[in-house]
């Protein structure tokens, strides 16, 4: 009798022990002849050498598959035990599995064209309205590039710029006090980690997510690095970001150009950086439109009215202008 440990640190144990321990109950029953405890991310076994030898490889191929599904079924547990292949959850333009095996997709062209886009370039904008999934596809391009070792860490970053509201004094320590600011970016991750495993990966600094502000003197190899909501920053903070990019890292940029929250006076850092940018190689953009809104359909006719107000708006500007 061998005593052998098996550790499962690629995966949140939630998912795959189960509810209340089901999947591991299970695990128990299909190896009767093992004794075994689990806790945490490490599970011990005592039994024959070539039996536990059998668990430890069974155990390493279920965790491969909680890894990229994000979930453990019965079925699968099933057929990975007895030696057949599981089967494979299949859609077209998935980008990842998120909690509870949610398939995360590029739901609309221009979310598939930034798949494509990011995938060619190591410096990416994403341009459009609010709703169209920007943000979300691009966090959900760095958790894929994180879970298959192509880099190291995510790097989450935006402006802390209110939106026309002017909020005083927030009380609490730095994280208290940015964490209004940097709350979607909490959100999308929620939707494609775990909580336990995206606790983890925050705790040891995998997943940072700093305002732009923190950026500065920074070299950031071997990452995803993800600026949101660009259009509120200043010529002179955009600059300092994009120099940031380091070896072996790829940047997205999202931004919507018509929700600019700076002093009149300000140049948006956004739209001087497509300007002066636009004939670099390396450097790929995506321009979101109305029909790419995923969210509630008011919202897509809520952004079309407001463009007519504007062209109305413009136009009225005009018609003065000429008979002034």
């Amino acid at each position: 009798m061998i005593e052998r440990i098996v550790i499962i640190d690629n995966v949140d144990p939630v998912s795959f022990y189960g509810v209340n321990n089901s999947n591991m109950q299970l695990i128990r029953n299909l190896f009767p002849k093992l004794r075994m405890a689990a806790r945490g991310s490490v599970i011990k076994v005592i039994g024959d050498d070539k039996e536990t030898a059998e668990f430890e490889k069974k155990i390493k191929e279920l965790e491969e598959y909680c890894v990229k599904y994000n979930k453990l079924t019965e079925d699968v547990i099933l057929d990975v035990i007895k030696g057949d292949t599981p089967r494979e959850l299949k859609m077209d333009d998935v980008i990842i599995y998120g909690v509870n095996g949610k398939p995360i997709t590029g739901r609309t062209p221009n979310q598939q064209l930034l798949v494509k886009t990011f995938q060619e370039n190591d410096l990416t904008f994403a341009l459009g309205p609010a709703g169209t999934g920007k943000t979300y596809v691009a966090i959900a391009l760095a958790v894929r590039a994180l879970k298959n070792r192509e880099v190291r860490k995510i790097i989450l970053s935006r402006p802390a710029v209110e939106a026309g509201e002017k909020l005083g004094f927030l009380p609490g320590d730095m994280k208290d006090k940015i964490d209004p600011y940097l709350q979607p970016l909490y959100d999308a991750l929620e939707d494609m980690i775990p909580a336990v495993k995206l606790k983890e990966y925050m705790e040891t600094k995998v997943i940072q997510i700093a305002p732009l502000a923190f950026m500065r003197g920074r070299t950031l190899n071997d990452a995803v690095i993800v600026l949101d909501e660009a259009q509120n920053t200043t010529t002179h903070q955009i600059k300092m970001f994009l120099t940031r990019l380091g070896m072996n890292a790829k940047m997205i940029i999202t931004g919507d150009v018509t929700q600019i929250d700076l002093p009149r006076s300000t140049t948006s850092g956004l739209v001087q950086a497509l300007r002066v940018l636009k004939e670099i190689k390396g450097i790929g953009k995506v321009e979101f439109g109305k029909k790419d809104i995923v969210r509630h359909q008011l919202v897509q006719r809520i952004v079309e009215a407001y463009e007519k107000w504007d062209k109305c708006k413009l136009d009225d500007n005009e018609e003065l202008k000429t008979e002034n």
